[in-house]
């Protein structure tokens, strides 16, 4: 008998909650099939068969949130040669902890859609995609519902002629579960434990767009982002306090060596953060393309453990939303989160006392107030606006 349980199929993974399985009592199920999928604090994972066998039992209902460690289901295992790969877990590498994440062949669709199409027994196979990549959207489950089930024509009730009180109308129900819920917990947790300070500041963009523009019209296309990154990455090797972590317990505030940065990125199915890894080592270019590469992974919600891991500084360019300011909570357990804001025309006065129109940007850095200070804080920011105000010394930087 195989015993199924819940482990760790992300980094300081604690919990889980059971959002469908995808299996039933009965059912005759392969080694590497997909068992159950379960919504963690950073993504929806699948838990595959560790053997052949058939389902016994499921002891855990869905939408229950568990402990890693739970036994979930039973599966009877036909080939007693089967190890049972999940109970043995705990002693694996995290590169064998990787197999957890099945890459069972399923149609492309993010879990939001899954569900609506689970929620009226649509099997979501049977749906056609529109997009090109073949990413099944809610628009096409919706299209696809229209097409087998008409609505039910409504009746209205008969107006009381002696009406009292009108009653008033029961409110939607939003479930609080799932990545929304884990969002909470994360940002309660840093609120309550770091004391917050928010610094505002200015960045004149003007001379960066136009770079930008000069860029690709040689056919060279590179995202704003990817030059905030690098100059970031800059301004954190002259502010190593900025990059760090602090143990409290140890009594120590962990300068990081490495520089991941976390780009904050709103999903429908909430604010998840996936890392460019080892930023000081890539090319502006590079950069573009892996924030391209990590933002399409977000929509179609394939982001994997490896994709959310080991950020040390996190950015979130709430701009293109038409953010003017906002006073961000840090993502725990880093010292900083600095979030840029929305690009506007303004007329400002120049070096050579001139009213010029410029493209300016407001940026909210938050940090931790325990490791830093506010004038830190200051220097940090003139730093960066001064590599992206005048891009060609942050190209020079870089060399």
């Amino acid at each position: 008998m195989l015993e199924v349980r819940l482990h760790d199929i992300g980094e300081g993974m604690t919990e889980g909650e059971i959002l469908h399985y995808l299996v039933k009592p009965g059912d005759q199920v392969t080694a590497d099939q997909p068992l159950v999928e379960v919504q963690t604090d950073k993504m929806v994972a699948e838990l595959p068969s560790p053997g052949t066998g058939i389902v016994k039992e499921i002891v855990v209902d869905t939408g229950t949130t568990v402990q890693v460690g739970t036994t979930l289901l039973y599966i009877e295992a036909k080939d007693h040669k089967v190890t049972a790969a999940i109970e043995e877990v705990k002693t694996e590498s995290p590169a064998e902890k990787k197999a957890f994440v099945s890459t069972f062949n399923r149609v492309l669709a993010t879990p939001y859609t899954r569900k609506i199409a689970r929620d009226n027994h649509i099997n979501i196979e049977d749906v056609t995609p529109s997009d090109p990549s073949g990413r099944v959207t809610e628009e096409d489950v919706y299209r696809f519902l229209k097409g087998i089930q008409q609505p039910k024509a409504e009746t209205k009730a008969p107006p009381k002629e002696h009406s009292v009180k009108q009653q008033a109308s029961p409110p939607d129900e939003i479930p609080f579960r799932g990545i929304r819920r884990q969002i909470a917990k994360k940002m309660t947790k840093s609120l309550f434990t770091i004391p917050h300070v928010t610094h505002f500041d200015e960045v004149n963009m003007t001379n960066l767009l136009k770079l930008r523009e000069e860029l690709k019209a040689a056919g060279v296309s590179v995202s704003v982002p990817a030059f905030f990154v690098k100059a970031l990455v800059i301004a954190l090797k002259d502010f190593p306090v900025f990059n760090a972590e602090l143990d409290e317990e140890n009594e120590k505030i962990l300068l990081k060596k490495d520089y991941h940065i976390g780009m904050a990125a709103d999903t429908e199915d909430g604010l998840i953060v996936p890392v460019v890894h080892d930023a000081d080592k890539k090319s502006i270019k590079t950069i573009h393309d892996e924030i391209k590469r990590l933002n399409e992974k977000a929509r179609n919600g394939e982001l994997q453990p490896a994709d959310m891991r080991n950020s040390t500084f996190t950015v979130s360019n709430v701009g293109p939303l038409g953010s003017t300011g906002a006073t961000p909570i840090i993502n725990y357990p880093e010292t900083a989160l600095i979030a840029f804001h929305k690009t506007k025309k303004m007329p400002i006065v120049n070096e050579h006392d001139e009213i010029v129109i410029a493209h300016m940007m407001t940026l909210s850095m938050s940090f931790d107030h325990r490791v830093a200070d506010g004038a830190t804080a200051v220097a940090f920011t003139n730093r960066f606006a001064g590599l992206i105000e005048q891009p060609n010394k942050l190209m020079l930087e870089m060399i």
